[in-house]
């Protein structure tokens, strides 16, 4: 870092004891002392240390160090030709304040035109008085990046740009970069809130606090370990997110798409790997998982073979006569309004399906200017293309694999259209030992400074102090509430909780999105056998899931790890989303597992009956108390609509988590909205250093600074 002297200009005329007064003055500070009739007003009070890298139109720390540390009155920065003798006659002005003589500080904040000039200098004046400027600064046109921010914002705003968000914010409160003990309120340990703390840290922010409703972290991360055993006995299956897409091949051509925006996840892994490095307990490591296999069982419609059992996909794939599906009432119209919906969604060509993968951001302003987020599937069916409701019902209302019955009548297009992405992935990863690793892999970095079952109550805003209150119960019957003041809380809670606690008067806007996004429900059953039976049937099953047509059950799959191993082995024997979710968690858990185990029977034969254990596990997130849902699932028009209120700080509360980011429900997203998050944050304790570092490191190529 250059560091740039203020020089005195040099006035004969002044005498020597004129100039000695001048600075006592200034010692004593300038904010009470006329210079009416001073020649010379140039005294050397701060000294700058210019910013590498200036370009236009972005943000920028301008580090400061106060020479005479007596100094306090008004200052004010100016950029403009090195001559000047005024501010007036500065290209513009950076900002303003009063410098208090106990708290001056160490850098401030530049938010540089389009049109600020190069060669010119900073300037820092005190009322008429010059006290510091730096060399001639070197400021360029920003360099071309290999994807703009032009190329990945969306028409209707919702991205993040931090040039926008600071022009926006108060002057005097954006100026002064905020010093970095604020406190920091960190509710939720779920990924969301690990990450937003890993970030902090990462930056040099250690005053934060994790506030936890459960006695774990980890969220919606919920690896199952059924009969207490260890995670290096391989008895477990994943009721919350199971797996992550790596890649797309296709074998004509052997192209290979990456899909990028999952990548976070193993830049994560890896930087937990060397926080933890000599814990080998504590490694994470990536296996493959087998989204797809010849033997699971396939949904035929209720057709059966010979011998009573479903079918399996490789023999449905063979066979397409195995598969019965009721005939609609006009076939020709069918067909037409299939044939009308993939060419407007265009996914059945490789270019969409390339743009989502390498680009999710690009495609997802195509998705808004082409409106396939203000439709859902049926909706554009019906009203724009004129089909039926019949027709439309039919094409558009059937559940598909694990997709609800809402995906496709109430939920945008573009919610369809990036899972569709997702799950063409040819490669597949997961954790070795279960996702509840990757919790595992943060708890000792967090466990100091978190505080388990304590309910957030509520926030409320302080006027007087200008922080935020948390206000939180331990116990129900609590009589008061506890309370604790921060000058920053990062919610990371889902809104299906959010919704319940008492509130500052967010702009209404916010509100309308804690209060009515919509939630998908799921639920999942974990059957334990005896042993793996299923990879020693006469069509051997090894990893993979299945839908099957039995009422109830929806989704089966096989665990992808300790595949030809010994001892017990469990299946997901049920994965049911949406409506049929609500219906089986009205079951009690006796009959839901009985009625999922009967379905292993009529899968497997009565080898499963013979194997069953008895231990099971079950979840249904509707009913879970610290989620309320399994997972964010806008409705038509929400996304578009409440995204770029998430991207504004309110009542000094910035939301994060999967909920607010443009791919909800998925790990990754929840990572990418915390990348957000803690710049959003960082921005307005004026850390613009801090904020470029997290964007750069951590893949925030949607993020303008």
């Amino acid at each position: 870092m250059n560091i740039h002297t203020f020089v005195p200009r040099r006035d004969p005329g002044l005498p020597s004891t004129m100039k000695t007064i001048l600075r006592r003055l200034l010692t004593l500070g300038v904010s009470g002392v006329s210079l009416a009739g001073v020649g010379q007003k140039e005294v050397e009070v701060l000294r700058f240390y210019a910013p590498g890298d200036v370009t236009t139109d972005s943000l920028h720390n301008i580090h400061v160090d106060f020479l005479d540390r007596h100094f306090e009155g008004p200052l004010q920065l100016v950029y403009g030709e090195c001559s000047i003798q005024t501010p007036a006659q500065g290209h513009h002005d950076i900002g303003s304040m009063f410098v208090p003589r106990e708290a001056q500080p160490e850098r401030f904040v530049w938010v540089t035109p389009s049109d600020a000039p190069h060669s010119h200098c900073l300037h820092a004046f005190s009322g008429s008085t010059l006290v510091g400027r730096s060399s001639p600064i070197t400021v360029s046109s920003p360099v071309t990046k290999r994807e703009s921010i032009a190329d990945v914002a969306d028409t209707m705003g919702p991205w993040f740009d931090g040039v926008a968000y600071m022009k926006s914010t108060n002057n005097s409160a954006a100026f002064v970069a905020k010093a970095k003990n604020s406190s920091i309120a960190i509710l939720g340990g779920g990924i969301s809130g690990l990450m937003t703390s890993l970030l902090l840290e990462s930056v040099g922010i250690h005053n934060w606090h994790i506030i936890e409703s459960s006695g774990r972290v980890g969220g919606r991360i919920r690896t199952k370990y059924l009969n207490n055993t260890r995670p290096d006995q391989y008895q477990y299956q994943e009721m919350g997110p199971m797996r992550f897409p790596v890649n797309i091949t296709y074998a004509d051509t052997n192209e290979t798409l990456e899909i990028q925006d999952h990548r976070m996840v193993f830049q994560l892994a890896d930087v937990l790997n060397q926080m933890n490095a000599g814990r080998p307990d504590l490694q994470l490591k990536f296996i493959p998982w087998i989204q797809s296999s010849p033997n699971v069982p396939a949904d035929s419609g209720g057709s059966r073979l010979p011998n009573g059992q479903i079918p399996t996909a490789a023999q449905v794939a063979a066979n397409p006569s195995l598969v019965h599906k009721p005939a609609s009432s006009n076939a020709t119209a069918v067909g037409d309004a299939k044939a009308a919906y993939e060419s407007f969604t265009t996914f059945n060509q490789r270019e969409t399906i390339r743009k989502i993968a390498t680009n999710m951001y690009q495609a997802h302003k195509e998705a808004i200017e082409t409106g396939k987020l203000h439709w859902s599937e049926a909706g554009y069916l019906r009203y724009a293309l004129g089909y039926d409701a019949n027709i439309t019902d039919y094409v558009a209302g059937i559940a598909e694999s694990t997709r609800s019955i809402a995906g496709k009548t109430i939920t945008p297009i573009w919610g369809n259209l990036f899972d569709d992405v997702y799950f063409a992935a040819t490669k597949w990863l997961t954790i070795d030992k279960g996702l509840e690793s990757l919790s595992r892999a943060f708890y000792p970095h967090v466990a100091a400074k978190t505080t388990f079952n304590r309910t957030v109550e509520g926030l409320s805003y302080n006027q007087t102090s200008g922080k935020i209150d948390v206000t939180w119960r331990d116990d129900p019957l609590q009589t008061a509430p506890g309370m604790k003041e921060y000058d920053y809380a990062v919610v990371t809670a889902p809104f299906s909780k959010v919704r319940l606690w008492n509130l500052p008067r967010y702009s209404s806007l916010l509100r309308r999105a804690i209060l009515s996004l919509n939630y998908e429900q799921a639920c999942k059953v974990g059957l334990l056998y005896k042993t793996r039976f299923w990879e020693h049937l006469d069509n051997p099953i090894f990893g993979g899931c299945g839908t099957v047509d039995l009422t109830g059950v929806g989704t089966v799959c096989y665990p992808s790890y300790n595949l030809n191993g010994t001892g017990p082995g469990v299946i997901q024997a049920s994965y049911v989303v949406g409506m049929p979710a609500r219906s089986t968690a009205a079951l009690s858990r006796e009959e839901y597992v009985a009625l999922v185990q009967r379905a292993m029977v009529e899968v497997h034969g009565e080898i499963a009956a013979e194997q069953f254990t008895g231990i099971y596990d079950r979840q249904c997130w509707e009913f879970d108390r610290h989620e309320a849902g399994a997972w964010a699932s806008p409705l038509v028009g929400q996304q578009e609509l409440y995204l770029p209120a998430y991207f504004q700080t309110e009542f000094k509360t910035i939301f994060v988590g999967d909920h607010t980011s443009y791919t909800y429900s998925w790990i990754s997203s929840a990572l990418d909205s915390t990348v957000r998050g803690t710049t959003q944050l960082l921005l307005d304790l004026g850390l613009v250093d801090e904020a470029k570092s997290i964007v750069n490191t951590w893949m925030g190529r949607w993020i303008k600074l």
